[in-house]
């Protein structure tokens, strides 16, 4: 069937091969927070540097290569000019993912990372999660409207088969722009149901998503435990390296499944 008049996402592209559908996966962004979370990826990945990044006024940084059947790009948000550390957080979470979004194209968009994970709900250090939603706990607005827009809880691109295929386990990402555990925090999330992640980044990643209709996936392994005894700086330093390791390890695995398969088949 001819494809003339169709229309791309506003994010993504078509892919109109003679034997290949729409919807296969042939070009992946995965936005990754922290340098130290990224270095492992890209080195095991083989990708080189962008020249110009996404925006060159921006401090974000673009790796990219073939991979598999396709393309692979990682995204960083890259450091902050005043203090040197990464740019952590919702705000260039949400500008760095629409740019890339929109220059690289992707017919996937993965947020990789570290999160948070819990006792009560089974988490333990070196858990690699695959996100099947996301929420804010900390844009508290007790006004109607207002209170469902705070907490902009949306679905993750379903992947049955990845997660069976790769024993993912899989549950809520809540997203907020502390690293501290306060009870009202909690209290949303338990109230959500099943979070099993607490991250920076992943609910303002789901929206640019939906703005720009692109599938969008979260891969997540547990740095720390939220509920448990240890401060959680200290146990996130601690495992970061550990962490990033694994999602090292997770990664390939991932893109080897979902590269050159229809995003209604994963």
């Amino acid at each position: 069937s001819s494809l003339a008049g169709a229309h791309p996402p506003l994010g993504g592209r078509m892919v109109t091969t003679a034997n290949e559908e729409p919807n296969d996966v042939k070009m992946v962004v995965i936005y990754v927070a922290m340098k130290e979370e990224a270095a492992p990826m890209i080195e095991s990945l083989k990708l080189s540097e962008k020249i110009g990044g996404i925006e060159e006024c921006l401090p974000s940084r673009v790796y990219e290569g073939e991979y598999g059947s396709g393309r692979v790009a990682i995204v960083i948000p890259g450091t902050d000019k005043a203090t040197g550390v990464n740019l952590i957080g919702t705000d260039s979470a949400a500008l760095t993912t629409y740019l890339a979004v929109r220059k690289l194209k992707p017919d996937l968009l993965i947020n990789a990372g570290t999160c948070g994970g819990f006792k009560r709900q089974g988490g333990n250090i070196g858990d690699v999660y695959c996100v099947t939603g996301f929420q804010n706990h900390d844009r508290r607005i007790p006004i109607p409207g207002y209170d469902v827009l705070g907490r902009a809880h949306r679905s993750a691109t379903k992947t049955p088969k990845l997660i069976q295929t790769l024993n993912l386990k899989t549950g809520l990402c809540s997203t907020g722009n502390s690293l501290d555990f306060i009870p009202a925090d909690d209290l949303r999330m338990l109230n959500a149901g099943n979070v099993c992640c607490k991250d920076m980044e992943g609910a303002a990643i789901a929206w640019v998503a939906d703005l720009l209709q692109v599938p969008v996936l979260g891969i997540k392994v547990v740095t720390d435990i939220v509920d448990g005894d240890k401060p959680t700086q200290e146990e996130f330093l601690a495992n970061l390296g550990a962490a990033a390791a694994s999602l090292q390890s997770a990664l390939p695995k991932v893109l080897d499944y979902v590269l050159g398969r229809p995003i209604d088949d994963l």
